[in-house]
């Protein structure tokens, strides 16, 4: 494979610095192709469009995508058990697939999402354009603490990395105290991993009697998880590593979707690669910019399972205006804030998991370890919350009143009732991958 190359020492693609109104000609150009091309190979959109009396030569301009209804997950997988294994919204002969990954499965059969050669070109390249943007060079030893079996990042990130040309480790997120020794003996020095293992790493070496700060890891790339959007915990891996910690975003279907530069001011989003809407939960329709609103994202150039308007759940603020960088992608303020399906609603309250993070990591005196309890402590006889409860681990050196100081830290940031227990260090569970923080008993 021959060697990519950047388009300067500071952009790795020159569609990152394209003008505003030259990125949006490209986006319209790109949108009516990729809908001609869904309209005629996909089943499952040609049979949507053919029930809404519409074809794509009914879109002239970018507002006229809000013709077609959104697609949920709901409708993927509907696509898929309609046409098993690999459903109707295929749109790419199957002998032109070369990779397919997996949904988790968490509330239905694992559903395959499929690209082509191009579809991975253009995916690797993308991975390779957020690194650079980071800092990382063909001088670095790169560490991917993804994990590599079913979870769609980790191939991602070592396509990117091995793009750029850095010399490749493809660790996954196994065996934690080899990825610590690994990281000392060959001298690693950028890292991608989730938020939750990253701090996890920094216990690890810790009981080694280690410290991941006196490694050579200087960038380090969160994603899977919105930790690295939240203050707190940003700023507990980046003391416990001493490298920089750059939120990168994505998801099975779009890989990726946004990342932060070198200057960390916010996402910016791949709009040459999708183009994105914010719209609000209830009502579908556009939110204005600095509003919060869900996530919603159009393919511009994807062959094997494009999809329109597919609504990603993902709360998100967009930002349009210029980075410092000089770079003219719009950018997620804050990252992901939360996902609409896990916010939770406390006496009309909207309480996202990733604010109850902030609290906890804020905090003097706690591991970071947390788990939301929902349970009839926190709810009235009809199932409605009346607060939240929290399970919070000490640290060794905690206060005593550490409960009071959590209680009342979660009532002034949250405005809702807080119920704290405090556990011993160690109790709660730990994750390599994606950790998991609300547990109902409701």
């Amino acid at each position: 494979m021959s060697e990519a190359r950047p388009h300067s020492d500071r952009y790795w693609d020159a569609r990152e610095t394209w003008p505003r109104e030259k990125l949006a000609a490209h986006q319209l150009e790109r949108l009516k192709a990729q809908l001609t091309y869904v309209h005629a190979n996909s089943r499952f959109y040609r049979q949507r469009h053919k029930h809404l009396g519409w074809n794509p030569g009914d879109l002239n301009t970018l507002d006229d995508l809000r013709a077609l209804p959104v697609t949920r997950k709901a409708n993927y997988v509907d696509a898929v058990n309609d046409a098993p294994p690999w459903g109707t919204q295929l749109a790419a002969p199957l002998d032109s697939v070369v990779r397919v990954h997996f949904s988790s499965g968490t509330t239905a059969k694992p559903a395959p999402d499929c690209w082509t050669q191009k579809d991975l070109d253009r995916w690797s390249d993308l991975y390779a354009r957020m690194a650079y943007s980071q800092g990382v060079r063909k001088s670095d030893v790169f560490q991917c603490l993804f994990s590599l079996s079913w979870f769609v990042g980790g191939l991602g990130g070592m396509g990117s990395y091995t793009k750029i040309g850095a010399l490749c480790i493809p660790a996954g997120s196994v065996d934690s105290e080899r990825q610590v020794r690994t990281i000392f003996d060959y001298g690693t020095t950028a890292v991608c991993a989730t938020p939750s293992f990253a701090v996890h790493l920094i216990e690890v070496a810790r009981g080694m009697g280690l410290d991941l700060r006196d490694s050579k890891v200087a960038r380090i790339a969160l994603g899977g998880e919105p930790g690295a959007s939240i203050p707190a915990t940003r700023g507990l891996i980046e003391r416990g590593w001493n490298a920089k910690a750059y939120d990168a975003y994505g998801s099975l279907e779009f890989q990726p979707i946004a990342w932060e530069c070198a200057e960390k001011a916010g996402s910016h989003l791949a709009e040459d690669f999708a183009l994105a809407e914010i719209l609000d939960p209830a009502t579908e329709q556009p939110v204005p910019d600095g509003t919060p609103g869900v996530l919603v994202l159009t393919h511009l150039d994807k062959e094997a399972c494009p999809l329109v308007r597919w609504w990603t759940g993902d709360v998100v603020v967009r930002d349009p205006s210029p980075c410092a960088c000089g770079r003219t992608h719009a950018r997620l303020a804050g990252g992901v804030r939360g996902r609409s399906d896990d916010m939770l609603i406390v006496r009309g309250v909207n309480v996202f998991p990733s604010a109850v993070e902030e609290v906890v990591r804020a905090t003097p005196g706690t591991t970071g370890e947390y788990l939301i309890v929902l349970d009839k402590d926190v709810s009235d006889h009809a199932g409605f919350l009346t607060g939240i409860k929290l399970r919070v681990e000490r640290a060794p050196d905690a206060p005593s009143n550490l409960t009071v100081r959590l209680t009342d830290a979660l009532r002034a940031a949250l405005q809702v009732r807080a119920v704290v227990e405090v556990v011993e260090p160690g109790v709660l569970p730990r994750t390599t991958h994606k950790a998991k923080r609300i547990l109902r008993e409701i």
